[in-house]
């Protein structure tokens, strides 16, 4: 198994921060009164989230002052469409493209506030944080799946492990996450483990984590709130999510 850890870059344009078999990110950093045009492949689709600043995207306002204390706004493009983004303020996107080449064309971009994404709860005691779904039911995709997380400090998420690589005939997935910590100086761990060989990474405010199989647990440094955007892609729209079993006796403890 490999994973991919990729640390933040001081590129102030558009930048692939994760290249992977069925999923490609990329991080837009757009300077106020820029703008830029952010066209899906064709043959694929994308989303388009506004992890911080003020824009204005096919006519439409969108802001986000602080990616924690505000939910997000988002745009998913079929293939071939384009998002049109002029920046009020200095403004930070994820761009998530599938890698599949059989996505129609000709649909128009569909356009997520803040008030469609559906926030949920999730765990408990240190595991307990916030999960948005913020292009999962709202948006008519055909393989990408893509919301954030939110740890408190000291917290874990993604826990107990669980994993969607179809090996216990779930529906494949690959995943990447993407870090932002408050304060920003922040750190905390990303655990990835298959077949009994984990791996662990730091992560700071700006990384990228690939994970294309296994349990990926996460955990925050005390002292710093995590959050971060998760990106799905696979041949089944689907999340079935397998959970290690070492660990389900948690939820009756």
């Amino acid at each position: 198994m490999t994973s991919l850890h990729v640390a933040p870059s001081s590129d102030p344009g558009r930048r692939s921060v994760y290249d992977g078999r069925w999923l490609r990110l990329e991080r837009l950093r757009i300077d106020a009164g820029s703008s830029e045009l952010v066209r899906a492949p064709d043959g694929d689709e994308c989303v388009v989230v506004l992890l911080q600043g003020d824009v204005v995207w096919n006519g439409v306002e969108a802001c986000r002052s602080s990616r924690f204390d505000e939910r997000a706004c988002a745009a998913y493009l079929p293939s071939s469409s384009a998002l049109a983004v002029t920046a009020a303020s200095d403004a930070e996107l994820l761009v998530a493209s599938s890698r599949f080449g059989d996505v129609d064309g000709g649909g128009e971009p569909v356009l997520v506030g803040p008030g469609d994404v559906t926030v949920q709860v999730r765990g408990r005691d240190a595991w307990e944080r916030e999960v948005h779904d913020v292009a999962v039911d709202q948006v008519p995709a055909r393989h990408l799946m893509v919301g954030e997380t939110f740890n408190v400090p000291g917290g874990w998420s993604s826990f107990p492990p669980h994993k969607h690589d179809g090996a216990d005939g779930e529906p494949e997935l690959e995943e990447a996450y993407t870090f932002r910590f408050d304060p920003p100086e922040g750190f905390g761990f990303q655990a990835v483990e298959r077949a009994g060989a984990p791996q662990a990474f730091v992560v700071r405010d700006g990384d990228t984590v690939g994970i294309p199989a296994g349990y990926h647990p996460v955990c925050a440094a005390p002292g710093y709130r995590l959050a971060y955007c998760w990106v799905l892609s696979g041949p089944v729209r689907r999340l079935e999510m397998v959970e290690d079993p070492r660990y389900s006796w948690l939820h009756t403890a």
